[in-house]
């Protein structure tokens, strides 16, 4: 299948490579296939996760590890069957990161990570969902050292 990404510009990706999120992602209902991407010969640390149905919809995603942060949460059963995970380890964890580069903004060198709301993907299965964690947090800013 063609995709058209406003970052890659148009791509040929195998339906095997895509990702059905069933209920879209939280603002974006109406996007429920994925592929990630990444550029040919870049780092691989951070990936593009691009909208199949909505060309203008893009995520940059990678690994909590990438970041040095080791987190736990549950799924609930509900989830589990979403995503047809029959163990943890069919479950493939990411976090939706951006460049946080407002003027005056004490964060203005680093990254906004939203550990609030991680990607949980079943890679076999290639089934994913965002899970919403309901208590209070924020993201967590990492700056470049001095």
């Amino acid at each position: 299948m063609k995709i058209e990404s406003p970052v890659f510009g148009s791509a040929e990706v195998s339906d095997d490579k895509v990702i059905e999120f069933p209920a879209g992602l939280p603002g974006f209902e109406h996007c429920k296939r994925f592929v990630l991407v990444h550029e040919e010969g870049s780092d691989t640390a951070v990936f593009l996760l691009q909208s199949v149905d909505d060309a203008d919809v893009a995520f940059s995603i990678t690994g909590p590890e990438q970041l040095g942060i080791n987190y736990e949460f549950a799924l609930s059963d509900e989830e589990v069957a979403t995503l047809g995970l029959a163990s943890p380890a069919e479950a493939l964890v990411a976090v939706i990161v951006r460049k946080d580069g407002e003027a005056g903004s004490p964060a203005s060198t680093g990254l906004r990570a939203n550990f609030m709301a991680p990607l949980v993907i079943n890679v076999e299965g290639r089934r994913g969902l965002q899970k919403v964690i309901n208590r209070l947090g924020c993201d967590i800013v990492l700056r470049e050292r001095a």
